[in-house]
């Protein structure tokens, strides 16, 4: 089975990719820890996930907030809602240490890789019913998600060039004051 990602990345050579289909674990939990770990750098990424399913630190809840608790670790990410979903956090720890092992394969540096891109699309629904009383069925749904990420080695910068234009003088008031 071929893997489509939703988009590709401009440069494949310095890239590593990794994916998860139909993985049962709660769409809205893994959509905000993956938000949580964006733009992190991989053993940071790790470093936090560790930590967050030991307690130590919390996973903020921006979009899928409503009905989270509300905890005091949240206010250092400036938000009021948190939660530490283990689960989603043991997945994602699976599918970085797969991408850290792509990028060996590749021979790219895994202490330089970050993560550029995430994305958690929802799947499709398992169905399952509950019986209630009185006779009543009920539906007993679970919310899987498909997950999709990969890493980039970071590139080394260059130096910007020292600003060469004369500095413009403030301009002056009637009075002659500099404003």
């Amino acid at each position: 089975m071929v893997k489509h990602y939703s988009r590709e990345p401009e440069n494949s050579s310095n890239t590593c990719k990794t994916s998860g289909h139909d993985i049962r674990i709660k769409f809205k939990n893994t959509h905000e820890t993956a938000q949580a770990i964006k733009g992190m750098a991989l053993k940071d990424a790790q470093a936090y996930l560790e930590k967050v399913m030991k307690k130590e630190d919390i996973i903020p809840f921006k979009r899928y907030r409503y009905g989270v608790g509300r905890k005091a670790q949240c206010k250092k990410y400036k938000v009021c809602n948190g939660r530490w979903p283990v689960k989603s956090c043991e997945f994602l720890l699976s599918l970085l240490k797969n991408a850290e092992g792509n990028a060996t394969m590749k021979e790219l540096n895994p202490d330089q890789m970050f993560i550029e891109h995430v994305q958690v699309n929802k799947a499709m629904q398992g169905r399952r019913r509950t019986y209630r009383a009185h006779g009543r069925i009920n539906a007993f749904m679970n919310h899987p998600c498909h997950v999709e990420m990969w890493l980039t080695q970071r590139e080394e910068g260059v130096a910007a060039e020292p600003d060469s234009t004369p500095k413009r003088k403030a301009p002056r008031l009637r009075s002659g004051v500099a404003a």
